[in-house]
């Protein structure tokens, strides 16, 4: 069997980053839409 510490931290860094990202995607859709609101009459 592989190392399954190598295999942890595999899996753990790359849902790490991929919560990074959905956060930072979040905040890019929130400005979008504050944004948004601000050009509204």
């Amino acid at each position: 069997m592989q190392d399954y510490k190598k295999l942890y931290f595999l899996l753990f860094n790359g849902i790490s980053d991929t919560i990074e990202s959905l956060k930072a995607l979040q905040t890019r859709a929130e400005a979008m839409v504050i944004a948004d609101e601000a050009n509204e009459p």
